[in-house]
């Protein structure tokens, strides 16, 4: 350690933060990377996963280590993107749900008066903060953490960090939904927009149709696709209207194929684990 204090070591679900934040170091260090995030390796490091690489596999568990990262870094563009708009429209409120090891008030261009509110339990919250003391990280934006648990009155414990309900909002969900039960999923849901001013934005990441089965069923336990519980529902565009919001929903594949990293694979259903959705409150 070099800040002087004992760093948590991550255990449970928010350890798989650590694991995308490796895949992002990884892509910042590609010559036509999608995004740059100087702060991954870091949080990969503190996390004991970088430099080492991922212990030896079979081919099958090596395709789906690949398209988890793969669709990592596709996501990880789309809402960088998503937020970029949200900006541009004039939200100067964002929530990150589940921030996990996300750097985006340090890596992102903000407008004056950007308010961005990191929402998740203490423990990956103290050690990203020894991680950022260590790097001496400033952040482009008024950045304020909340700890609390999504399980718990996580909307009243944000409006007491100075969250404006009445005022739009930007907020992201991004690998998170599909460690929640269903119905932990539409109570998120239901407080998110209860909480949305119009023309609040959201960004989220679905899993796809059939995607526990092919990637989760005979995962390692502990590791990311062990602890996936939920899909996205066969209309999520009307799923989400139901909720007023007006909604697009697109595929890995697409947003790839957008970015200049098209999937060479033959599609078969939606292969790559995760939709992605934009969203605005109406």
């Amino acid at each position: 350690m070099t800040d002087g204090q004992e760093r948590v070591q991550p255990s449970g679900v928010w350890a798989t933060a650590v694991g995308v934040a490796r895949v992002r170091a990884l892509e910042t260090e590609r010559e036509n990377a999608l995004f740059r995030d100087p702060l991954a390796q870091a949080f990969a490091a503190a996390g004991g996963l970088w430099p080492s690489s991922p212990p030896p596999d079979d081919e099958a568990a090596r395709h789906r280590r690949l398209a988890v990262s793969f669709s990592i870094v596709i996501r990880t563009k789309f809402l960088d993107d998503v937020l970029q708009q949200a900006s541009a429209s004039g939200v100067r409120q964002v929530v990150l749900l589940g921030a996990g090891m996300d750097s985006r008030a340090f890596r992102m261009d903000w407008p004056e008066g950007t308010r961005l509110f990191e929402v998740d339990t203490a423990a990956p919250l103290e050690f990203k903060a020894s991680v950022l003391r260590q790097e001496r990280a400033v952040a482009r934006c008024e950045r304020i953490t909340v700890a609390v648990d999504l399980r718990e009155d996580w909307p009243g414990a944000l409006a007491a960090a100075g969250h404006d309900a009445a005022v739009p909002t930007a907020w992201i969900a991004e690998g998170l939904l599909i460690y929640l039960p269903q119905d932990a999923v539409e109570l998120l849901m239901a407080r998110v927009s209860a909480h949305s001013a119009a023309g609040s934005r959201m960004g989220l990441t679905l899993g796809s149709r059939g995607v526990i089965e092919r990637f989760g069923a005979d995962a390692v336990p502990g590791s990311a696709a062990s602890m996936w519980v939920s899909e996205m529902p066969d209309d999520p565009v009307g799923w989400l209207a139901g909720h007023g919001w007006k909604a697009s929903c697109h595929t890995l594949r697409e947003r790839a194929a957008a970015y200049g990293r098209p999937i060479s694979t033959p599609a078969q259903g939606e292969e790559r684990p995760g939709g992605l959705i934009s969203a605005v409150r109406r």
